[in-house]
């Protein structure tokens, strides 16, 4: 069974950066898009941002210019780099395929603190 397991997360102060890691048991990243989605408590997961097989990479617009997702498919491994932290990004971050297709991970808290 394909295990997703998220690292990277922390508490980090207004206009902070982290790096988020992803790893996956199981070659799944080589045949899929992948995603970083995050989650507050209560509310629906939401996707942050995604990038195709090819590298093609996409975020919604809350923070574009802020949040780079990168892959290194060789070590099953997708990044999310995150600039400029906001208080509204504390939420658990999650990776999946694009659209999800696994069982979630635990997820990795992010609290961005003012």
């Amino acid at each position: 069974q394909v295990q997703l397991v998220e690292s990277g997360g922390g508490l980090v102060q207004v206009g902070g950066s982290l790096r988020l890691s992803c790893v996956a048991a199981g070659n799944i990243f080589s045949r899929n898009a992948m995603g970083w989605y995050r989650q507050v408590s209560g509310e629906q997961r939401e996707v942050v941002a995604t990038i195709t097989r090819s590298g093609t990479a996409n975020s919604v617009d809350s923070v574009e210019g802020r949040f780079t997702i990168s892959r290194d498919s060789a070590k099953n491994t997708v990044f999310l780099q995150m600039n400029n932290l906001k208080p509204e990004d504390t939420r658990v971050y999650y990776c999946n395929t694009f659209p999800p297709g696994f069982p979630w991970g635990q997820g990795t808290q992010v609290t961005v603190s003012s």
